[in-house]
């Protein structure tokens, strides 16, 4: 984290500076840029819960980015929208402490998903931190979305390999000196386009890296049949659970195939993996 030198002061403290998206280009609604650029859909979402096949969006937030192919700088703003949605049942308290948005916020507002898609139909790539949960969810609610290349900002950026310890977007973006309001839709989408296409980046940016994974085939594993008392290590793994079907997966590039088969056999399996590993479409990464 050499860059982080140029954020410190004389004392070798970094200084943490108040993001409020406002240094962000303004967007210039329907502008034509040029080939050279991969126009992504950042996009966030607020929810009643974490469980994805019965809880209900309470805010959305996206905003199209365009980025220079060859050197990943933020060339400027395309579209954007957010808005509220009441979920036409009561918002959980411990929710609404997490996010600030209360009952009587939401009341009687709609998301416009005619003008969601829209926007959304502009974007070459969605991209979330942590998109296996936004995309269960849009996938429920915009049937474009199934149709679309997502890539995830915790997976397809080696954060580790960056010399970050943690892929938490409130972390990471301490770390590269700015906080912000966290847990309001647009306020994270506005703080992920500038961790990704930080100034402190002269090359090799998070989001080129980004885009350069969202395309490389993927591949699903099966944990099938996995014993009970594995969860634990396959959830800290970041394996995600399949409600319906009832087993725990999770996506690898081909590189990391084989070394997960092997970790798979020893943790899980006792030796003998017993798993299924299938080939993703490209618009499939990230489906539950």
């Amino acid at each position: 984290m050499a860059f982080l030198n140029n954020l410190m002061d004389n004392d070798g403290n970094v200084v943490l500076q108040k993001f409020d998206g406002s240094t962000l280009p303004k967007p210039i609604f329907n502008y034509n840029y040029d080939e050279d650029c991969t126009k992504i859909c950042f996009l966030d979402l607020e929810t009643t819960g974490l469980n994805k096949n019965e809880d209900k969006i309470i805010e959305l937030a996206i905003k199209i980015a365009a980025i220079d192919k060859g050197t990943g700088q933020l060339i400027g703003i395309l579209d954007e929208y957010q808005s509220f949605h009441d979920p036409k049942e009561p918002i959980d308290e411990k929710i609404s402490q997490i996010n600030g948005i209360t009952n009587d916020m939401v009341k009687d507002k709609e998301i416009d998903w005619n003008l969601v898609h829209s926007i959304i139909d502009k974007a070459d790539i969605i991209v979330a931190h942590n998109a296996g949960f936004d995309r269960a969810f849009m996938d429920r609610y915009l049937p474009l979305s199934n149709k679309k290349v997502w890539a995830c900002s915790v997976n397809e950026i080696d954060w580790l390999g960056r010399g970050f310890s943690s892929k938490a977007q409130e972390i990471l973006c301490m770390w590269h000196g700015f906080h912000f309001e966290s847990h309001r839709a647009m306020s994270d989408v506005d703080a992920l386009i500038n961790l990704v296409t930080h100034k402190s980046y002269k090359s090799n940016t998070p989001v080129k890296e980004l885009i350069d994974n969202a395309y490389k085939p993927a591949y699903k594993i099966a944990a099938n049949g996995s014993p009970y008392e594995t969860k634990d290590a396959l959830k800290a793994r970041g394996y995600n659970w399949n409600n319906d079907e009832r087993y725990w997966w999770n996506t690898f590039t081909l590189d990391e195939v084989e070394d997960e088969k092997r970790w798979l056999a020893d943790r899980v399996y006792n030796g003998n993996f017993k798993g299924t590993v299938t080939e993703l479409l490209i618009t499939g990464k990230y489906k539950q």
